[in-house]
Parts: structure tokens; C-alpha cells; sequence
């Protein structure tokens, strides 16, 4: 990896450091994520309630919330439509609490990934119809199904989208659209994920019911779909992590008790490192390997005892799912190794034959991690390719799909995640797009994975108020990443190998040892040996074990020094 070493704007830095009485290393790592000014400073340091927005600034929201208590008065049959990630099923689990609580009749449904695919389906609406429901409320998704929504108007069906995803030029004919990065949306935060829309939808709909107890309660659920969706926690998705997870260290509601404890979590501080490595997947994995209805029965069943089987069910998918995920990739890396010029490309493309369209999307995240490319993975079936795509810095891979949009039946997403339907016949033609994509975008030195260090310590300097320094940043994520330090020339005093892949390391500088971790290091590492000089890039973790709390580091890169 490149390491990147930023200059810090030590004027600003001095500057927080006296008006808000905090110690430079948090001043530091503020100025260097964008934090100049000390309000914006102070309010990203101690978040609050009363920094979420009026969910009446958002375009459309009046007619929304017109149209829904309508419904509730006339007791129309109202449909939440969803999807089947952990960000549109948190949208539905919220969304359908919220309006069984107004008294609406209301159901939801869950597209199934195989039977149903991605997005809205015209199928559904027609059935819905048929069945006398009237108002149609989707989640996190329908912002680009002009033809659905428009089936849907001329059977007398009211749609309502809730959705985050970028729209087209022209915006499809619903009742009412509720997705602050509409054009005309003034809307102060465009990044929320699409069980943030729903909420905002909750706030307007319940007003002044709905006491900040009832808000942190809510809270933990979008916290779980804004973290696992990837957005910038900063703004008023930081406020909404922050709650949340405070809230998930010891939940009332059974469903969440049920799913912490199959993960470990149970009574613990939970961080978003938690949500997106222990809790999404678990969440996701139902979606994934068979239907994401799980997941909605986990939030709003009463029984305990069913809860806790279905939290047993979605690990035990999850395990099955990581055993498929790990065929495919390798694959992939088979490929790579038998098709070295493939290294050479900007991009990465791979389709398979019966390759599980539930873990396409992983497959391509590790892909583009791995190998620091934007990475198209296919599964094909009956001559029909179903694709997901994940990116790196630089390159917007909604974009260069739009490019090539003659070839694709259907596709949507953002500038890092997209997924996309397409003739197995059109994928070799796609993979020549989308490598003209990379190259007109990407330079040779964006291809090079960097590691963006914060600033250079010696390991003495790391003790518990350090620790305490780098945590009131919490919780970190995209915009407001882990913050990673380096030292040069610590000596490493003993190597480990545990779970086949990963090492344990011990490392020295002087008087001062750590502990440090290095996952997949294995692969990433080999030739370590005891007694050599190395230069570490690492992250400060809190570890506990046998009762006993001490800071370890995550490796981020390291180098033997000659």
C-alpha cells in the first residue's frame, strides 16, 4: 500500500484546541476529516437529538403524510413495499411499527431475491390492487420504476416512494416521492440511507406522540440499516448512529436481544464496526440464502421462543453463506492466476455459471478490496445474468453503468454499489464498456491501494487516554473513518498463526510491547519472521479477554524494513 502522510492546517488545530478545551490529537484528527469550524466541531463531538432535521423541510412530505392519514382515517388497506437488504427491511420494520401504532391496516411484502429480483415488480402492484389496497408505500427502492408506479396509477393505486437512491432526470408519477437528493429537495442532509427516509416519514407522521424515549427507540433499528448501508456517518447520520448503538448495548425488544446474543454482542458495548461485520451479515444473510421475511417476523413477532429461532435461523444462513461466498471467490482468484493480464486492467468482470445471486454482492466488495478495481461479479441463469458491482474512490459506478444502459434489462444504485440485470449474450460487451469506463476515469495511481494515516506515534504514546482521545470520535464510517497511526522501526518479538489465515503478532519499541492483529495476514504477509524491523500502520482497538482489558492494534499495512 501507498501510505498517505496529509499536512494538518495547525492554525485550525490550535484554534479547537482553545475554544473547545480539547487535546490536540482530537483536534488533529477533526481538522484532517474537514472539522474546522469549533460549532461544527462541538456538534459532531456531542451529538443530539435536537440536531435531527424537520422532516418537513423534505420535498413532498406534506402530501405524504396528507395521503397516509387519509388512509388510516378511511381505514384503506395500506402495502409497505420493500426490499431485502438490511437497509429496506430496518425501513419496513420501522415504517409498519410506526403506522400499526396509528391504527392503519397495513401489511407489508418482501421481495424474495430469486423469485422476484431486485426492485419494484408489476406483478405485485396488479395482485395488490386486486386485493383492495390502496396505498402503495415503498422503501428504499422506487425512485426509477416509472412503469410500475405508473401501472400502479392507473389501477387507482396511490404510490408513496421512500427511497435514497439517485434518481433519473424526470421522477416517476407517485402520489408523493420522498428522497432528499431529488433536485428540487431542500432537504439539509442528502446522504440519509433508505431507512432514514422512513424515518423522517415516522417523525412527520407521529409529531408531537413521539417523545425522544420513543425517538432512541426507534433509533436503534435505523441505526442498523444507516451503518450496514455504507452512508457518511457524519450529519444527522452520525446522530442517528450515535443513539442507536448506544440503545443496542442492552435492547427491551426481544427480537434485537435475540439477534446480539447469536452474535455475541449481548450486554456489550456495540460499535459500527459491530453492526457491519457481526449484525448485517447475520441480517442480510436471510435476504441472501432464502427470504428476507425473517428478518420483518425477528422485529415484530411477540413470542420470545420464535424470535430466538429465527436469530438461530439467520446464523446458521449466515455460516452457509460465508461456505458460498468463499467457492466463488475462489474462483475469481483461480481466474486472476490463470489470466494474469487481467492485473493489467483498470477493471474487473467475472460471471459463472449457477453462481449464487445472493452473495454476488460480497463477492464483488472483496473483489474490488483485493485487487483495488471496480468489480462487476455476475451469476448466470437460463441465459440471464444477474450482476452486482462495488467501486473504489474515484470512480462513480452508477455512472459508468448509465453509459452502457442499452445493455442492461434493469439497473440502479450509486456511485459504490449497483446492481444490474442482463443477457448472459451482452457480458462480454459489458466487460469491454466497462474497462473503456475505468480507463477514461482512472489513473495508475488510483489503482494502488492507500492507507491514509492520521499521524505517526511511537508505541509509548499509546495508553488508555490516547484510547479515550480516539473513541470521541465514535462511531466511525465512511466520512469519518477508524482513525490509523504509524510507527517506524518497532521490532517484531513474536508471529502467530490462528484460524489458518490470520496472524498474531507481538511487537516492541523500546521499553513499550503490543499486541497487534493482522487479518487474512497470512496471505497478505508472508515471509514475517521474528527479530526484523518493521515500519506498522494500525488502528487502537480495546480487547478484552479472561476479564483482563487491554489495547490492541489492527494492522493495516507493515513493512520489513531492509
Amino acid at each position: 500500500m501507498r501510505w498517505l502522510l496529509p499536512t494538518v492546517n495547525s492554525a485550525a488545530v490550535d484554534r479547537l484546541c482553545q475554544e473547545l478545551n480539547i487535546p490536540p490529537l482530537v483536534a488533529r484528527l477533526l481538522v484532517l476529516r474537514g472539522i474546522e469550524d469549533p460549532e461544527s466541531a462541538h456538534h459532531f463531538l456531542h451529538p443530539s437529538l435536537s440536531q435531527l432535521h424537520n422532516p418537513y423541510l423534505m420535498a413532498g412530505m406534506d402530501t405524504a403524510v396528507e395521503r397516509l392519514r387519509r388512509a388510516i382515517a378511511r381505514q384503506e388497506k395500506v402495502l409497505i413495499y420493500g426490499d431485502y437488504d438490511v437497509d429496506g427491511t430496518m425501513a419496513v420494520v420501522v415504517l409498519f411499527t410506526a403506522l400499526r401504532a396509528l391504527g392503519a391496516t397495513v401489511e407489508t411484502f418482501i421481495p424474495h431475491r430469486m423469485m422476484d429480483g431486485y426492485g419494484m415488480r408489476v406483478p405485485v402492484i396488479e395482485r395488490a390492487a386486486a386485493a383492495g389496497y390502496r396505498v402503495i408505500l415503498s422503501v428504499d427502492t422506487g425512485i426509477r420504476e416509472h412503469d410500475v408506479i405508473g401501472r400502479a396509477r392507473e389501477l387507482d393505486v396511490d404510490c408513496i416512494v421512500t427511497d435514497h437512491h439517485l434518481p433519473d432526470s424526470q421522477l416517476p408519477p407517485a402520489c408523493a416521492i420522498l428522497n432528499p437528493r431529488r433536485a428540487d429537495c431542500r432537504y439539509p442532509e442528502k446522504n440519509l440511507s433508505g431507512v432514514g427516509v422512513a424515518f423522517k416519514l415516522v417523525q412527520a407522521l407521529l409529531g408531537p406522540r413521539l417523545s425522544d424515549r420513543h425517538v432512541r427507540s426507534y433509533l436503534k433499528v435505523v441505526a442498523l440499516g444507516t451503518i450496514a448501508d455504507v452512508v457518511p456517518l457524519l450529519g444527522e447520520n452520525r446522530v442517528i448512529a450515535h443513539f442507536g448503538l448506544a440503545g443496542l448495548r442492552d435492547p427491551v425488544h426481544q427480537g434485537l436481544g435475540a439477534l446480539l446474543e447469536v452474535a455475541g454482542l449481548r450486554g456489550r458495548p456495540v460499535t459500527a464496526g459491530d453492526v457491519g461485520f457481526r449484525l448485517a451479515p447475520r441480517l442480510n444473510a436471510a435476504g441472501r440464502m432464502e427470504s428476507a421475511r425473517d428478518v420483518i417476523d425477528l422485529f415484530t413477532v411477540l413470542d420470545a421462543g420464535k424470535t430466538r429461532e429465527i436469530a438461530e435461523r439467520l446464523d446458521s444462513l449466515n455460516s452457509e453463506r460465508q461456505q458460498v461466498e468463499e467457492q466463488i471467490l475462489r474462483h475469481v482468484t483461480e481466474l486472476m492466476e490463470q489470466e494474469p493480464e487481467r492485473r493489467s486492467r483498470y477493471s474487473l468482470v467475472f460471471s459463472g455459471e449457477g453462481w449464487h445471486r445472493g452473495v454476488i454482492g460480497i463477492v464483488a466488495q472483496r473483489v474490488a478490496e483485493r485487487y483495488h478495481r471496480p468489480a462487476l461479479v455476475i451469476g448466470v441463469e437460463n441465459g440471464v445474468g444477474q450482476g452486482s458491482g462495488r467501486s473504489i474512490r474515484g470512480f462513480h459506478l452508477l455512472d459508468a453503468l448509465t453509459r452502457s444502459g442499452d445493455l442492461f434489462t434493469r439497473y440502479g444504485g450509486h456511485a459504490q454499489a449497483a446492481g444490474f440485470t442482463l443477457p448472459s449474450d451482452r457480458i462480454p460487451d459489458l466487460e469491454t464498456a466497462f474497462e473503456a469506463c475505468a480507463r477514461d476515469a482512472l489513473s495508475p495511481d488510483d489503482l494502488d491501494p492507500v492507507v491514509r494515516v492520521d499521524a505517526e506515534i511511537d508505541l509509548a504514546d499509546l495508553n488508555w487516554n490516547f484510547y479515550q482521545a480516539v473513541k470521541s470520535l465514535e462511531p466511525h464510517g465512511l466520512g469519518n473513518t477508524t482513525p490509523v497511526f504509524a510507527s517506524r522501526g518497532v521490532r517484531l518479538a513474536g508471529l502467530r498463526i490462528f484460524k489458518e489465515r490470520h496472524l498474531r503478532l507481538r511487537v516492541s519499541q523500546g521499553s513499550r510491547s503490543c499486541d497487534a492483529v493482522a487479518w487474512r495476514g497470512v496471505q497478505q504477509y508472508p515471509g514475517l519472521d521474528c527479530g526484523q524491523e518493521l515500519d506498522l500502520a494500525f488502528t487502537v482497538d480495546e480487547n478484552t479477554f479472561a476479564g483482563l482489558i487491554s489495547l490492541d492494534l489492527g494492522v493495516r499495512d507493515l513493512r520489513v524494513r531492509q
